[in-house]
């Protein structure tokens, strides 16, 4: 990869020679503007306000408008030598976790390349630290005339760097959200997180730019003076007012591309209806129904049974007391009879 900056890590007394190369590239199909009447090409020429000419790319610099109109000439020496640490260098200020981070501060991503074998040493030195810590580095430098935020991390055995906005530049939302007080019901929510569900996870490796496919069929097809691809015929119905009905319908059409039965859980309850739903006995059928109603019979009368035969047995256990103790009385009383008085003498 072709290095677009040279430069160095500076890591407090550490100095680390990279280079800088781009970590993403763009696939876009690019267009040229023509002359619709006879296709010729539409061209930007550069002409020079005093002279009236067109000029080429080496005779165009840089120039700073002042407030009064005048221009100032900006060269390229001049921005080489300010009086900045960063002009050469990705000066690290800071390592802070990465959550700290705001994905709106996010811009384009390079990775640094170690140059040069004794750049290796401190080059890893450097990607182990930031992986044992679970930490980013935050840091400065500059780039393209102006001096810029960044945040360096690991990605695989590389240390990339993700350029920042400052945190001015990002906007606050301010009148983005809507300003009228709207109540979600917990049925809706139930659907959302439904729809959730069934939509799962993707890896992000299968999801391809489907619409640049389409517009290189289109310039393949004119290309060979065949005919256009047609669009698919937008999906019929409606438009959907109700959204618990826009929620059932997304959650169905979703279980029905993942090959799941059209009909099968199309409605999501809340948990307290699962719960009611759940304690209710199931009525699938008139013979499943009669078969509970006779077991249901059955198990009262052997309950009815048991309850009887418990008190029965109570019953007898009280009786058989009672005749114990009444014999026991007998024996004592015989036994007073049979023992006979002393007479004094």
């Amino acid at each position: 990869m072709r290095s677009i900056w040279n430069g160095a890590i500076s890591f407090g007394l550490v100095s680390i020679p990279i280079k800088l190369v781009n970590a993403t590239e763009s696939h876009s199909i690019s267009f040229r503007q023509i002359h619709t009447e006879d296709g010729g090409r539409i061209r930007y020429r550069k002409f020079c306000e005093l002279e009236d000419r067109e000029v080429t790319q080496g005779e165009i610099g840089k120039g700073y408008e002042d407030a009064d109109g005048s221009i100032i000439p900006i060269t390229d020496e001049d921005l080489s030598s300010l009086p900045i640490p960063t002009a050469k260098t990705i000066e690290i200020v800071a390592f802070v976790p990465a959550d700290r981070i705001d994905p709106l501060q996010m811009d384009a991503a390079y990775y640094l390349q170690a140059s040069g074998a004794p750049a290796a040493k401190p080059y890893t030195l450097l990607r182990e630290a930031l992986k044992r810590s679970n930490k980013v580095a935050i840091a400065k430098f500059a780039l393209r005339g102006r001096e810029r935020l960044g945040m360096l991390r690991v990605v695989g055995d590389a240390i990339a760097m993700h350029g920042l906005l400052w945190p001015d530049e990002v906007r606050a939302p301010e009148g983005v959200a809507p300003d009228t007080n709207v109540t979600v019901r917990d049925k809706e929510l139930d659907l959302a997180d439904a729809l959730m569900d069934t939509l799962g996870e993707v890896d992000l490796e299968d999801l391809h730019d489907e619409y640049r496919e389409a517009v290189e069929e289109v310039i393949a097809a004119k290309a060979a003076g065949e005919a256009l691809p047609q669009a698919p015929e937008p999906a019929a119905g409606g438009k959907v007012l109700d959204l618990m009905a826009a929620l059932e319908n997304s959650v169905r059409a979703a279980r029905e591309s993942r090959g799941e039965e059209p009909g099968e859980h199309a409605e999501v309850k809340s948990l307290t209806q699962r719960k009611t739903a759940r304690a209710a006995p199931k009525q699938t059928g008139g013979k499943k129904s009669a078969s509970t109603a006779k077991k249901t019979a059955a198990k009262k009368t052997t309950a009815s049974a048991k309850k009887s035969t418990a008190k029965s047995g109570q019953g007898t256990k009280k009786t058989a007391s009672k005749s114990t103790a009444s014999k026991s009385t007998e024996k004592k009383t015989a036994a007073k009879k049979a023992t006979p008085r002393k007479r004094s003498a």
